[in-house]
């Protein structure tokens, strides 16, 4: 189902857990979701080997972002927040802030449609680029008491726009193995990246562990401002595949 909003993928088998995947600046759902599900895995061999393929109980669903004016451009265009330089991603912070806001509102709402038809801890946020920083902020401002399947960010960066007040309900709630900090994070980012430098992945990989999230990091050497393949999407189908087995054995016990 596809609307100018949103786009969902249903499951091959019976739903389990839902990924919600943002794109990137100057993106939509259909282009990014497309793109996505035609990148594949190392295995199996002479098999279809996309995410869709490897991870049947997954249902899959891309938001799109609003259309708004760039300053430094001039024209309108799809992104989550403006920015003035994705280089350099603290560089006048304040234009970030209103579209931020505006975002994490909306995905705040897709989630909440989601768990309607699961429970948080088995729904995955995941972005490319501008989409994960938008995720991360989305991260935070759900994380009283919210804990999700796990984080999955691609050729991304820490947004400026979050001050120390954004991250006070998630310090304050975050005690215990039921809390948001115990989401895993899988970071993704090639070392050619000539959008994104791998520095600002590196910093925000930094960033949240100083937080004490459990960040899984991974440097390629090729892949550019996309994910690495066959390395990069083997990595996210064994991370949610994982995460599926957990929740499973949980259930199983309880």
């Amino acid at each position: 189902m596809a609307s100018d909003t949103i786009c969902t993928v249903g499951p091959k088998a019976a739903h389990t857990h839902t990924v919600i995947f943002l794109h990137g600046r100057d993106s939509n759902c259909r282009e990014f979701a497309s793109e996505l599900f035609e990148s594949e895995a190392s295995e199996p061999a002479n098999q279809p080997r996309t995410l869709p393929d490897l991870l049947p109980g997954i249902r899959w669903v891309f938001p799109s972002a609003p259309i708004l004016q760039s300053e430094r451009f001039g024209t309108d265009m799809s992104q989550w927040f403006d920015m003035w330089s994705v280089e350099n991603p603290a560089e006048r912070p304040e234009l970030q802030l209103p579209g931020l806001q505006q975002s994490v509102e909306q995905i705040l709402r897709v989630i909440k449609q989601e768990e309607m038809l699961v429970p948080s801890e088995r729904v995955f946020l995941a972005g490319i680029s501008q989409g994960f920083a938008t995720a991360i902020a989305v991260f935070f401002a759900a994380a009283a008491p919210k804990r999700f399947a796990g984080l999955i960010g691609l050729c991304s960066w820490m947004p400026a726009a979050l001050h120390a007040e954004d991250f006070q309900s998630f310090e304050d709630t975050s005690d215990g193995d039921k809390s948001s900090r115990s989401t895993p994070v899988f970071l993704g980012h090639s070392v050619d990246d000539e959008v994104v430098p791998i520095r600002n992945g590196r910093d925000l990989r930094d960033a949240l562990r100083s937080r004490l999230l459990q960040v899984e990091w991974r440097e390629y050497e090729d892949g550019g401002h996309w994910v690495n393949e066959p390395q990069g999407v083997d990595d996210i189908a064994r991370l949610i595949n994982s995460r599926m087995l957990d929740k499973s054995l949980e259930r199983s016990q309880g």
